[in-house]
C-alpha cells in the first residue's frame, strides 16, 4: 500500500535533497559515535561499553522511518538530534585536543541531520497533503 502511495506522490527534487541531507547527517552520526567513544577518544572515567549504550542508542530508534523517509519520523528525529548539538557544543566549551576536532564534526552532522530532517518533513508533508490542525480549527468545530 505505502508503495503505491508513494508512486503516486513522487519526490520533488529539492525535497529529494532535504531527504538525503538528513541522511547523510544521520548516517555520519551513527557511525562517529562509536568511532569515537570505543577507540579515537575513549573516555577516562567510567565504561565505554556504558556510555555507548546511552549516547548511540537513541540514533537507532529512527533508523527504520530515516531509510524508508517517512516524513513522520524525520519530525520526530529532530527531538533526538538535540542530544548531540548538546554534546557537542559543551565538548566544543570543555574538550582539548582530538575530542575538540570530533565535535565538530558531530556539530556539523547534527546541523545537517536537523536541517535536512525539518525541511524533509515540511515540504514531503505538504506533497502528500498532510497538515497540522490549527487550534482555531478545532475551536471552530467543537
Amino acid at each position: 500500500m505505502s508503495i503505491l502511495f508513494e508512486q503516486e506522490f513522487p519526490l520533488a527534487p529539492r525535497t529529494r535533497m532535504l531527504l538525503r541531507l538528513g541522511q547523510l547527517g544521520y548516517a555520519i552520526l551513527l557511525v562517529l559515535i562509536p568511532l569515537w567513544v570505543l577507540w579515537l577518544a575513549p573516555p577516562e572515567l567510567g565504561s565505554a561499553r556504558t556510555l555507548l549504550i546511552i549516547w548511540w542508542g537513541p540514533l537507532w530508534l529512527p533508523l527504520w522511518g530515516i531509510i524508508k523517509g517517512k516524513a513522520y519520523t524525520f519530525a520526530w528525529a529532530n527531538f533526538i538530534v538535540m542530544w548531540y548539538f548538546l554534546h557537542s557544543l559543551t565538548t566544543l566549551w570543555v574538550g582539548e585536543g582530538l575530542s575538540v576536532w570530533l565535535a565538530l564534526i558531530e556539530l556539523a552532522a547534527a546541523s545537517l541531520m536537523f536541517y535536512g530532517c525539518t525541511y524533509y518533513a515540511k515540504f514531503r508533508g505538504q506533497e502528500l497533503g498532510l497538515k497540522i490542525p490549527k487550534l482555531k480549527d478545532d475551536l471552530e468545530r467543537s
